[in-house]
């Protein structure tokens, strides 16, 4: 029962909270330890209220995940975990983790309680309406980042990091919609409502638009950012950036292995060497240059 529950609560998907170091890492106080304690703990929290929006969402889907070729075999659906003790456990780590979060920012706290109402409301309503759902994961990302920049007293953040988050989360988005419905091909809509209002060729163009868009972003942070050095050697990272973003695309309409952008992280070996690359030159440019 413990291991079905650990399962429902997705610690796979617990690497999106990741961007809850944005701040810290790109307002170049990885080094100092406060900061760095006070973002660890802000990370744990978002991962505990993540998996509270996790056991909500398979619970609201529990009907149509039964006829899903995949989600069937989750603890819920499949009968390995009941309802009832995800519905406590998700209403204690709610209990647990906001008096948590006000304890290390009032505002972190603000920022946990936005993003566990919007996908609360994503669960129930957004999910089904095309573009919205997309949308509404973005702005989790967006969340996340914020997160982090409330939890230290930022010096100098770009403010192009918001967009570029927003962007790319866009994109990865588009991304799974388009991934899951080549996958389910013609029963799309009786296993995810909203792949109704959804076609490939729409898809595609969303992905082009966004996934330029994330490039040309970015771009501008590298050499526009006030805390980069003046010689705009952090654009010596949008390289790393470029593949990533066409490697994701590679594998949804070539080799059809992308789905889950969590799955694709933790398995496709070339997205793992580039981001870390692109964590190396970023880290050489911030903190060794």
């Amino acid at each position: 029962m413990f291991l079905a529950l650990l399962k429902t609560m997705r610690p796979r998907q617990w690497t999106k909270n990741g961007f809850v170091f944005f701040a810290l890492i790109f307002d170049k106080q990885l080094f100092q330890l406060e900061p760095l304690l006070r973002t660890l703990g802000g990370f744990i929290l978002f991962c505990l209220i993540s998996s509270v929006v996790y056991l909500v969402n398979d619970i609201a889907d529990i009907e149509a995940d039964r006829q899903h070729p995949e989600k069937k075999k989750r603890p819920l659906p499949s009968g390995q975990l009941s309802v009832k003790l995800a519905w406590s456990v998700a209403i204690g780590l709610i209990v647990l983790v906001l008096p948590l979060g006000w304890l290390l920012s009032p505002a972190f706290a603000g920022v946990l309680t936005a993003y566990l109402v919007l996908n609360l409301a994503y669960s129930k309503w957004l999910k089904h309406i095309p573009i919205v759902d997309v949308l509404v994961i973005a702005a989790g990302f967006v969340l996340r980042v914020h997160g982090g920049v409330t939890l230290i007293q930022v010096e100098r953040f770009s403010p192009w990091l918001y967009v570029v988050t927003t962007l790319g989360s866009l994109y990865l988005g588009f991304g799974k919609r388009r991934a899951e419905l080549s996958l389910l091909d013609q029963g799309a809509g009786s296993h995810r409502r909203v792949l109704e209002g959804y076609t490939i060729p729409l898809l595609d163009q969303y992905v082009t638009i966004v996934s330029a868009a994330t490039i040309l972003a970015y771009s501008l942070y590298t050499f526009s950012a006030p805390n980069l050095p003046e010689n705009h050697i952090m654009m010596l990272t949008i390289p790393f950036v470029v593949y990533i973003i066409f490697r994701y695309l590679y594998l949804i309409q070539v080799t059809h292995e992308a789905g889950a952008p969590e799955e694709v992280l933790l398995k496709d070996i070339p997205i793992q060497i580039a981001i870390l690359l692109f964590g190396l030159t970023v880290f050489i440019v911030f903190y060794l240059s």
